[in-house]
C-alpha cells in the first residue's frame, strides 16, 4: 500500500523542500571530502561549491519556517555531513576563497608588523643619541621592540635582535628607575640596536622568498 506524505499541494511542496534541501546538505559533504583528497583540482571545486552554498542560502531562507534549525534538520535525518554544515553554516564560503583571505591577512599582518619593528628600532637608537639613557626612559622602547619581534613570526626564534633585547631588558630591569646608563652601556646598547637592526633588515627578503 502506497503511503501518501502530504495531504495537499502545500505540504507536497514542502517535502520537495525538505528533499532539496537534504540532497544540497549531502551533495556539499560529498564536494568537501573530494576536494580534500585532491580527487577535484580547486578550479573545478570552487565554482560548485558556490552554486550549492547559493542554493542553500535561497532554501533555508524560504524554509525558516519549517526548518528553523538546520542542524536539527541534520540530526533528525541522521545525515552526519559535518564538513558540509561546516561550509554551509559556519564558513559561507569555499575553502580556496577561505584560504585567500587568511594568506591576504597574514601577509597585511606581515607588513605592519615589520613596519612596527623598523619603527621601534629606529625610535630607541634616535632616543639613545639625544642622550635619553635614564632606565624609566630606556625600559619601555626596549620592551616594545622586543614585544615586536616576538610577534613576526618569520623571524626566527633565537634571531640575534631577540636575544639582545631579552639580555638588555633583564639588566634594566634589576636597576632603579632613575639609574642611568654609562657612555659605555648606552654606547653598547646602540651598537647592538644597529647590529640586531642591520641584520632583520636582510633577513626580510629571506624571510619573504
Amino acid at each position: 500500500m502506497d503511503v501518501k506524505l502530504w495531504n495537499d499541494k502545500r505540504e507536497r511542496e514542502m517535502y520537495e523542500n525538505f528533499a532539496e534541501l537534504f540532497a544540497i546538505i549531502k551533495a556539499t559533504e560529498k564536494l568537501e571530502k573530494a576536494y580534500v583528497r585532491d580527487i577535484i583540482s580547486p578550479a573545478e571545486y570552487e565554482p560548485e561549491c558556490q552554486k550549492l552554498i547559493a542554493h542553500f542560502k535561497t532554501l533555508a531562507s524560504t524554509l525558516k519556517d519549517t526548518v528553523p534549525s538546520i542542524e536539527r534538520f541534520h540530526d533528525t535525518y541522521k545525515m552526519d555531513c559535518p564538513a558540509a554544515l561546516n561550509r554551509l553554516l559556519t564558513s559561507g564560503v569555499p575553502a580556496t576563497v577561505e584560504h585567500r583571505a587568511a594568506t591576504a591577512m597574514s601577509a597585511t599582518t606581515s607588513a605592519a608588523t615589520v613596519a612596527e619593528c623598523v619603527q621601534n628600532f629606529i625610535t630607541a637608537m634616535d632616543s639613545l643619541k639625544l642622550n635619553m639613557v635614564a632606565v624609566d626612559q630606556v625600559h619601555p622602547l626596549l620592551s616594545d621592540l622586543s614585544a615586536s619581534l616576538n610577534k613576526l613570526t618569520i623571524l626566527p626564534v633565537d634571531f640575534e635582535g631577540k636575544t639582545k633585547m631579552k639580555e638588555w631588558i633583564a639588566r634594566l630591569s634589576k636597576m632603579g628607575a632613575a639609574d642611568e646608563l654609562t657612555e659605555q652601556q648606552a654606547r653598547q646598547l646602540h651598537f647592538d640596536l644597529e647590529s640586531s637592526y642591520n641584520s632583520f633588515m636582510a633577513a626580510l627578503p629571506t624571510a619573504g622568498a
